[in-house]
């Protein structure tokens, strides 16, 4: 059996989800993988097959998507080229985590997708929901990358086709210590933004994963570390608290 397993590549989290799940792909066949997106901050781990531009969200520097760069980045003509290129009708198995590309292919040839993520569970009937409706934001969750039927990751299992959060293997086995610090992980606000309000606590040990810095540096009680996947691991499984956007990964991983 061929399998296509295409992954969004906006954050880490569903890469690193993904190094988990391949494994148990390829027990049931041959495997290949597709990343879209420019806005991810580690190595895969895994071999790529293809590499989209597809339409990837950027992170702003002041709190959630920056939707301007966005659109500026979308570049449509691209995407849909790489939509019509991309070879499902030669995958028994599609499987997409809000992953555009593939699933736009399998809308459009008319072929099975399969979702899988986060985003397929918030969208579920029987999850939890906000006292008030975000429109825009169910609109992207249903309609950013289509898919025929999906299976979701949330806190707890709401629904049968809704799991638990895949936990990464290092975190599983991690033996946890209290080294005083807090791990902080903020991709869209700017290290100046993190550092000002941070640099406030004085008795506190900040270290801060920034996407927007390419090198390590430090500024008073705050320790500034590029994007690493085995350097956060190190840091988050020895903090004293873990300061985080509401995202899925990181706030899955903490919890556990």
């Amino acid at each position: 059996m061929k399998i296509l397993y295409a992954i969004q590549g906006t954050g880490n989290g569903h890469i690193s989800r993904a190094r988990e799940i391949i494994p148990h792909l390829q027990e049931r066949g041959q495997v290949d993988t597709l990343i879209s997106g420019i806005q991810a901050d580690v190595e895969p781990g895994f071999t790529v097959n293809y590499r989209c531009r597809g339409m990837s969200f950027i992170f702003g520097k002041s709190g959630g998507v920056d939707l301007y760069k966005t659109f500026q980045q979308a570049h449509l003509k691209k995407f849909f080229k790489e939509v019509r290129g991309l070879p499902v009708d030669a995958y028994d198995v599609v499987i997409s985590d809000f992953e555009p590309v593939s699933a736009w292919a399998c809308k459009f040839k008319k072929k099975t997708c399969i979702g899988l993520g986060h985003q397929f569970a918030v969208l579920n009937e029987h999850a939890p929901k906000p006292e008030k409706s975000d429109v825009v934001g169910k609109i992207v969750l249903k309609d950013y990358a289509p898919v025929s039927s999906g299976f979701g990751f949330h806190f707890d299992t709401y629904d049968q086709n809704i799991f638990t959060p895949v936990i990464r293997k290092k975190i599983r086995e991690a033996k946890p210590k209290n080294l005083g610090h807090y791990t902080v992980y903020l991709p869209a606000y700017s290290d100046d933004k993190i550092i000002a309000v941070l640099s406030k606590i004085k008795d506190v040990q900040w270290q801060v994963f920034s996407t927007h810095s390419t090198k390590a540096y430090t500024s008073g009680n705050v320790q500034v570390e590029k994007i690493s996947d085995a350097g956060f691991v190190l840091s988050m499984v020895n903090a004293e608290g873990i300061l985080c956007g509401a995202g899925f990964e990181t706030p899955a991983e903490a919890l556990f």
